[in-house]
């Protein structure tokens, strides 16, 4: 009897991969999944090492991550078998998402590692206290993530965020010296301003900056913590001085506001967005490999050969250039057009936004209220977000190119209050454009990448690296020189002349150079960068915005005015 015929081996179905992290359910913690054995240990020695004499991991795949935080999370999870337990088994869940659990598990190691076992691992080699911060930290982010689903990353990204920077660069080009830009912008945590003459005010600001950091965490803490935990001063310390100092202090504060830290990272910017742009060969380079490959193995005939130096490519018609090139203005119109159009068409089916959140005044802006009421309002229009001000005020339009900038802003306000009202909240633009934000721009797709880059920024090759020496102030020139110029290279030839209404490349650069200036001074870059960050810990915590450290914590705990001097020492 024959036997019955059978698909090849490609065809048929393959075996199930095992369960990425974070795949399994918690409920079925007992249930034995066999992670990738890329993720064993190699050796029995790395097995039983100490997670802080640990050699760093430089690669930054998800391999390599996984690997990082199983030696410093869980040094002993697995003892000597050759198939540990998947990571969701041994960690406690920090977020919905596998992707974002994974990169903030492994910021987790890099901080225990480096601020704890370099302590506790010298008195006990217990895992209580670490798996304990653990703990703490993923009901944090389990809250955080909580309220942030009912916060507007659209209008807060777009149209919050922008409208400081803005105020920013307004008050750097309107006036140079710190005492004026503090008075214009002022902030506590930056009180008095540093003066290298006088150290006393130096020594004050740093000491108050320091304060207010803590506040600023310990405020959060006392709304996100466990109950039980709030009593625990020792883990909360400990949580407050990390955030505070490690993440807050050295990071955003110490890094991200130097001015030649920005210009670098402009210039890696753009390099990236280069090398998507630039096709990988050309059609000359073409052309080249292959006359020289029918050279080589002597295809290529004299008379050929010849025709072929006599060819010059100069003398290609104009006019077939021209049509060529109308032809592919044509289609990108018609493509855009015809994106639009159906994109206004579906949106015509679609729901309005959401209503807003109730939101607490923004922490330091002390201007008097009208209206004490908290109740939500409508959405703004997209249209009117300050991101389109801001692009504008970079671009300097109102002076380069005034009839532009005024066509544009009438085009917005017949958009915004025609006939139709289009652009107004929940028109047909306005649902558009909130389609486009949605599944384009603010995608959950984004974090993982953010927060690997910010964990990469932040600990080069997986450790605290020493601090970088700030480059000289010719260096510094250098890197905003090199930062303008790399600008300049996006910008097409015609545009650029049009612009900068000059055929100078040196005066185009140095215009960018002058805007790139906006932020060369860190002191200034801590105004903007502190009110960024106040204004998204109180749209996700609005209780902080509202109510200091001692009113939540009291809150929380129900204390009682005898119990207060126990807290306080």
């Amino acid at each position: 009897m024959a036997q019955p015929l059978r698909p090849p081996a490609y065809l048929q179905p393959r075996s199930k991969a095992p369960p990425t992290f974070g795949s399994t359910s918690l409920d079925a913690a007992g249930t034995s999944v066999t992670p990738p054995k890329s993720l064993s240990r190699t050796s029995s020695r790395s097995r039983h090492a100490s997670p802080s004499r640990l050699a760093p991991t430089t690669d930054g795949s998800d391999k390599a991550t996984a690997a990082l935080v199983r030696r410093v999370l869980c040094p002993q999870s697995h003892g000597g078998t050759a198939d540990p337990h998947p990571l969701d088994e041994l960690l406690p869940p920090l977020t919905s998402s596998n992707d974002v659990d994974l990169q903030l598990y492994a910021i987790i190691a890099i901080v225990v590692k480096e601020f704890v076992y370099s302590w506790y691992g010298k008195i006990t080699p217990d895992q209580v206290f670490v798996e304990e911060v653990i703990r703490i930290f993923a009901h944090c982010t389990r809250a955080l993530e909580q309220r942030m689903r009912a916060v507007d990353f659209g209008s807060l990204v777009l149209d919050e965020i922008p409208q400081l920077v803005q105020s920013h660069i307004s008050g750097r080009l309107e006036t140079d010296p710190k005492v004026v830009y503090h008075t214009l912008i002022p902030h506590p945590a930056l009180s008095p301003v540093p003066d290298s003459t006088v150290p006393a005010t130096v020594t004050s600001q740093a000491e108050n900056e320091a304060a207010y950091r803590q506040l600023l965490v310990q405020g959060v803490l006392a709304v996100i913590l466990p109950t039980e935990d709030l009593t625990n001063v020792c883990l909360r310390t400990l949580v407050a001085d990390v955030i505070g100092e490690m993440i807050l202090g050295n990071g955003i504060s110490g890094k991200a506001c130097e001015g030649w830290v920005i210009w670098e990272g402009v210039t890696k910017l753009v390099e990236s967005i280069k090398a998507r742009l630039e096709p990988k060969a050309t059609g000359e380079e073409i052309q080249v490999d292959t006359r020289s490959r029918l050279e080589k193995f002597g295809l290529l005939s004299e008379k050929k050969e010849k025709g072929r130096q006599h060819f010059k490519p100069s003398r290609s018609s104009a006019v077939s250039e021209v049509f060529w090139r109308v032809l592919q203005y044509a289609y990108l119109t018609f493509v855009v057009i015809r994106f639009a159009v159906l994109g206004l068409i579906a949106s015509s089916s679609r729901a309005g936004r959401s209503p807003l959140t109730p939101k607490s005044p923004v922490v330091g802006d002390y201007s008097p209220r009208s209206n004490g009421s908290n109740a939500p309002g409508p959405h703004r229009p997209i249209l009117q977000y300050k991101i389109f001000s801001l692009i504008a005020q970079l671009l300097d339009l109102g002076s380069r190119m005034p009839w532009l900038f005024g066509s544009i802003s009438l085009l917005q306000h017949h958009v915004l209050t025609g006939p139709f009202a289009s652009g107004a909240t929940d028109g047909l633009v306005d649902k558009f454009l909130s389609h486009l934000l949605t599944a384009h721009l603010l995608t959950p797709t984004l974090l993982p990448p953010l927060l690997q880059t910010l964990r990469t920024t932040l600990f080069p090759s997986n450790t605290l690296s020493p601090s970088r020496a700030p480059p000289p102030p010719s260096q510094r020139l250098a890197l905003r020189r090199s930062a303008a110029a790399s600008i300049h290279s996006l910008l097409p030839p015609l545009v650029a002349r049009r612009y900068f209404a000059t055929a100078d490349t040196g005066a185009q650069v140095d215009e960018i150079e002058r805007v790139l200036d906006v932020f060369g001074d860190d002191y200034m870059n801590r105004h903007v960068m502190y009110g960024i960050l106040e204004l998204v810990v109180v749209r996700i915590v609005p209780e902080v915005g509202s109510e200091g450290v001692r009113e939540l914590v009291e809150g929380r705990l129900g204390m009682e005015e005898g119990e207060r001097g126990e807290m306080d020492g």
